[in-house]
């Protein structure tokens, strides 16, 4: 089933705040915003996060308090960052692996409680047991439903049981990357036991989404899957999944390139050669060439900068390229989903995406430049 409110949302702004992933919704507009506080809380040994004990009111989220956000956006807790970094060390039965701003460590099930009960986020993504780029074995892929699922109790267990924190905190559940036959006791035990508590799925894999109970396909699906470029999203959309998190955005910024596919690309016409998906500013094609990046565009870069100057910023590594390019891209990214809705909405978004993927190549130009760090 495919949903016409298709978006996405993207990394706005990295905080040296240890294990969260917050996701910035903005409730005006069609536009998605994710701020990546990279990590919940970080602390020195034995101290308390100085989050958790600023003072709020009654129904107050604590967080949102901490990072002065307006009211009318959503705040996504989740375990990781999106990418994962592949961690050294496996994950237990009461924690996970991950990556924080100190090095490698270990996420506590219970340290995740309580960051759910201090700092009363809209919207939680469950603890899942599994490893980036790491194929489980035959035992290991026998733990990872009986973990995910504990953890997944532990934490229903918290919003039943906790008073202090905002009653509409809404719960995502994990999808294993894993066949349905080797998690279906964790999804039929979710189905019969915890169906009232969850909200949504989060799924790592768009392959997995047909083990989804048939009862709760109707629930939202955020994907923090590997997207390459704008032909997986509408892979995966054809799959199923509602919310991307594309990282690829950020990537082609830190390359220099300019991203210029439009989506539904009709009015390109069919030639024997595919269009590329943006430009690469760091190429000396680019020195004297005073057009914006693309024409038309609204975006604050296009009107009032040209591709000549982007290309200086970018040679003379001013910080301030990387920010045109990324308000260029991202308005780019507006457009591309703001098309994919128009396209579900007349019924032709699956001739849409076949005429998308003759006319663009699928991988983003390459660079050889270097990004801002």
């Amino acid at each position: 089933m495919v949903n016409d409110w298709v978006n996405y949302v993207f990394e706005a702004v990295q905080l040296s705040i240890r294990l969260i992933t917050l996701l910035q919704v903005s409730k005006a507009s069609t536009r998605l915003w994710k701020t990546v506080s990279r990590q919940v809380i970080e602390k020195l040994p034995n101290q308390v996060p100085a989050i958790y004990n600023i003072p709020i009111a009654e129904g107050e989220s604590r967080f949102r308090r901490f990072i002065a956000l307006q009211k009318d956006s959503l705040l996504i807790l989740g375990p990781r960052r999106h990418p994962p970094v592949p961690a050294r060390a496996a994950n237990s039965n009461n924690s996970i692996a991950i990556q924080t701003a100190l090095g490698f460590s270990t996420l506590e099930s219970d340290g995740y409680v309580q960051a759910i009960q201090k700092l009363g986020p809209d919207i939680i993504l469950g603890l899942a047991d599994y490893e980036y780029l790491k194929t489980p074995g035959v035992k290991r892929l026998e733990r990872m439903g009986d973990r995910t699922l504990a953890w997944m109790q532990a934490i229903t267990a918290d919003l039943e049981s906790h008073t202090d924190r905002s009653p509409h905190t809404a719960l995502f559940a994990p999808v294993l990357p894993i066949d349905a036959g080797q998690q279906s006791y964790y999804l039929d035990t979710l189905e019969s036991e915890l169906a009232l508590h969850v909200s949504g799925w989060t799924v790592y894999d768009a392959a997995s989404i047909d083990a989804i109970p048939a009862s709760m396909r109707h629930l939202p699906r955020l994907a923090l899957t590997d997207m390459q470029g704008p032909h997986d999203i509408l892979d995966q959309i054809l799959l199923g999944i509602d919310v991307f998190v594309p990282s690829f955005v950020g990537d082609a910024t830190d390359s220099g390139v300019a991203l210029t596919y439009t989506f539904p690309s009709s009015q390109y016409p069919q030639t024997s050669k595919r269009l590329e998906l943006g430009v690469n500013l760091w190429s000396t094609d680019y020195v004297s060439d005073l057009s914006p990046i693309i024409e038309e565009c609204p975006c604050y870069t296009c009107k009032n900068h040209h591709r000549a100057y982007v290309r200086h910023l970018l040679d003379a590594k001013e910080m301030l390229a990387w920010v045109l390019l990324q308000i260029h891209n991202y308005r780019v990214m507006d457009a591309f989903f703001t098309g994919v809705r128009q396209s579900i909405a007349n019924g032709t978004l699956e001739d849409d995406c076949n005429l998308f993927e003759r006319n663009y190549c699928r991988k983003l130009p390459s660079s050889a430049g270097q990004g801002p760090r």
